[in-house]
């Protein structure tokens, strides 16, 4: 099997994400898709690439904005096309949604609707592998709206204290909701931020996966070897709005399609058909087989089962309710 990697299969991931996400779109416009959703489109390099650097026995833990995060690591395409379906074969059976999906299977200890609240989970994920004296680190994914939080200082500062195994991936995508982070950061890059509790700070660029790929290969070799907690800022940005409906109108179309100049795929791409290793046919054959694992897993999703009414009973409690 090829290292996660390697520039194809790096390529392969990034168009998984976001070809799962234009998949998505179009699904909750046409079709009867519960809830809503926020999409990851732009911001595949880190997910991708943070994620190619793990183990399948390491940790995350997601945001709102989790699609990419949960499918990087290796979250079955089926459980997570189901469970956006709310379908009783989702990873969730059905009763998570787009912000709440976990897979335990690979690791994932689930999505976050509450700004900053996956941090936490992380460094106590991250203390479990140190009580266990395993080699796990645990991955926080996180927004640079988080960092304003008191759940993010509170855990890198114990994260510090403790030297655990952690790795705080802050995804700076400029906004946070239609807030610019500069108006509320009075620093240019949150990186800097780890000085204060003595952790070692990252800026990478979020539009570069092989930038993304090197730096947390390096940093999660530090955090395995005993250096303790590293935070990395991978700088990006989100093209599609906020939410499912949202109206940009906090940005200009300008500044869309100057990030946009900067994609993430189209700049793998160039990199790898400059190298002469890979052609277009070679990277075109990877497209359609993406494109064919998704329709599989919409299709699995569609032919699959609701949840009965009364089976959420069964997962409140160990055993189910009596």
């Amino acid at each position: 099997m090829k290292s996660k990697g390697t520039q194809i299969e790096l390529y392969r991931m990034l168009q998984l994400l976001r070809k799962a996400e234009e998949k998505l779109y179009y699904l909750f416009s046409t079709r009867e898709m519960p809830g809503t959703m926020h999409q990851y489109i732009g911001q595949e390099a880190v997910a991708a690439g943070v994620c190619a650097a793990l183990r399948d026995t390491d940790y995350i833990t997601s945001t709102h904005r989790g699609h990419g995060h949960l499918i990087a690591k290796g979250a079955d395409l089926n459980g997570f096309m189901a469970e956006m379906f709310a379908k009783a074969t989702g990873s969730c059976k059905g009763m998570g949604g787009s912000m709440h999906i976990a897979d335990a299977s690979v690791g994932i200890l689930g999505a976050n609707g509450i700004v900053g609240g996956g941090i936490p989970i992380a460094v106590g994920a991250a203390l479990t592998c140190k009580k266990r004296g395993e080699k796990n680190i645990a991955v926080s994914f996180f927004g640079d709206g988080a960092t304003n939080e008191g759940a993010f200082h509170e855990s890198l500062n114990m994260a510090s204290v403790w030297n655990l195994p952690a790795l705080f991936v802050c995804e700076n995508n400029v906004y946070g909701f239609s807030t610019h982070y500069r108006r509320v950061t009075n620093i240019e890059n949150i990186a800097d931020r780890a000085a204060a509790y003595g952790m070692e700070g990252i800026v990478a660029d979020g539009m570069d996966v092989l930038d993304i790929y090197k730096k947390t290969n390096e940093a999660v070799k530090k955090i395995r070897e005993g250096g303790g907690p590293v935070l990395i800022e991978c700088k990006t940005y989100r093209y599609m709005g906020h939410a499912r409906f949202e109206k940009p109108v906090y940005r200009t179309r300008d500044e869309v399609e100057e990030w946009k100049k900067r994609d993430c795929i189209n700049r793998l791409k160039a990199h790898m058909l400059k190298g002469k290793k890979y052609t277009e046919e070679d990277l075109a054959k990877i497209d359609e087989q993406v494109m064919a694992e998704i329709e599989a897993a919409v299709t699995f999703a569609e032919n699959s089962p609701d949840p009965e009414p009364d089976s959420y009973k069964d997962y409140i409690f160990k055993g189910g309710i009596q």
